[in-house]
């Protein structure tokens, strides 16, 4: 699927935003905030656009980071 540069830089700036809330300690990391926002917006923007799909990836994204979360706390 063919996508514009300005779709792909409004995903990542919409995406980052929500980083200001929980951020991500980016120093450790071997790719860059912008790099990785961008790969992952790239994959977002050629998904299939039927919203259960989306949606149900939304869902599994959702729940691996809930589980992340928990065995980050050491509650797992």
């Amino acid at each position: 699927m063919k996508y514009s540069t300005k779709a792909l830089e409004q995903l990542v700036s919409l995406a980052m935003a929500g980083e200001q809330e929980d951020p991500i300690d980016w120093s450790k990391l071997k790719v860059t905030e912008g790099e990785a926002y961008r790969m992952m917006a790239r994959h977002v923007l050629e998904m299939d656009p039927d919203p259960l799909i989306q949606r149900s990836v939304i869902v599994k994204l959702l729940v691996e980071n809930f589980v992340l979360n928990l065995k980050l706390l050491g509650t797992v």
